[in-house]
């Protein structure tokens, strides 16, 4: 199996409240990395992961320090640039499910010669993870480049749906072009309140679903945090539905939980082709993810697996 993944590095400070009124803060890199480590995980040595993203050039050499260890990455596609990689400030409230996002030094969007020479693969996950990660034509250029050989594409909308003010703090503001994200890609990825404010109509959820999957994507996968979240699919013009629950968790960082999800969604979904199958997987993987705060914790996640399934 051959995944490419696309979407911008960052380095997340997660500030969480404690009861006694203090602050633990923890920082590792985050963005797409959540996603490499995650394949780099649950593939076999045997796979490759090739991740295409740009690192600052103060943390390009540590950043392919710690992928090398993986030995099913592939590094080539990460470059560097000049400046500083992007920082995430993320301020969680006391119950973990509400927070505040400051982002400074958004990296410039990938372009697509960086992209072209790892398009020969078994699937694609684009991750905006900063929500300028690619501009919309290089999406258009990714699409006419594998629709031959239809190699699904997984696209995440993450911080499309975000703006960025003059303080740097993230807010919600709707996609004008959204549907244009949305055509011709294998499977969506939104999290609930992602959905509920993307179209400019103010669509209701299954105005919204109805909309989405009109355009020729496949599926759509809605996240409702602890709740689970619902697959659609349209069938013979019918939309089906499929809700996979919630995982009860001692839930200890919520961070990266989408990130980690859309990872293990496509390799199921590459190794399957079963869409209700690959929602389950992704929904434990990422259920696994809230037990830890930093990306180191992700090389645990198989074996959380492993002990989950025998109790």
């Amino acid at each position: 199996m051959r995944i490419t993944l696309i979407g911008h590095l960052c380095r997340d400070v997660v500030h969480i409240p404690e009861e006694s009124g203090s602050e633990r803060i923890t920082e590792s890199y985050g963005g797409i990395f959540w996603a490499v480590a995650t394949l780099a995980n649950i593939l076999s040595v045997e796979d490759t992961v090739y991740p295409v993203f740009g690192a600052g050039d103060d943390e390009h050499d540590a950043v392919l320090e710690k992928l090398r260890l993986y030995r099913n990455v592939d590094v080539r596609g990460i470059f560097k640039f000049k400046g500083p990689t992007n920082q995430v400030h993320l301020f969680y409230d006391r119950q973990g499910r509400h927070r505040t996002e400051c982002s400074k030094h958004i990296s410039d969007p990938i372009p697509f010669p960086r992209i072209s020479p790892y398009r020969d693969v078994d699937g694609i996950l684009i991750n905006m993870v900063s929500g300028f990660d690619i501009t919309l034509e290089t999406m258009d250029l990714i699409r006419m480049a594998v629709r031959e050989e239809h190699i699904p594409i997984h696209f995440d909308f993450h911080s499309l749906t975000l703006g960025v003010d003059a303080e740097f703090k993230r807010f919600r503001r709707p996609v004008t072009n959204w549907r244009r994200w949305c055509f011709m890609v294998n499977s969506l990825q939104l999290s609930e309140e992602e959905a509920a404010g993307l179209s400019t109509e103010q669509f209701n959820e299954q105005s919204f679903v109805h909309h989405a999957l009109s355009v020729m994507a496949n599926g759509l996968i809605i996240t409702r945090d602890r709740r689970g979240g619902t697959l659609f699919r349209q069938e013979l013009k019918k939309v089906m539905e499929y809700h996979f629950g919630g995982i009860p968790t001692n839930a200890v960082d919520p961070t990266g939980c989408g990130d980690v999800f859309g990872a293990a969604f496509l390799a199921e979904y590459v190794r399957t082709r079963d869409w209700n199958r690959s929602a389950d997987f992704a929904n434990q993987v990422a259920a696994a993810k809230t037990l830890f705060s930093g990306v180191e914790g992700v090389d645990r996640i198989p074996k959380m697996l492993e002990v989950r399934s025998i109790a």
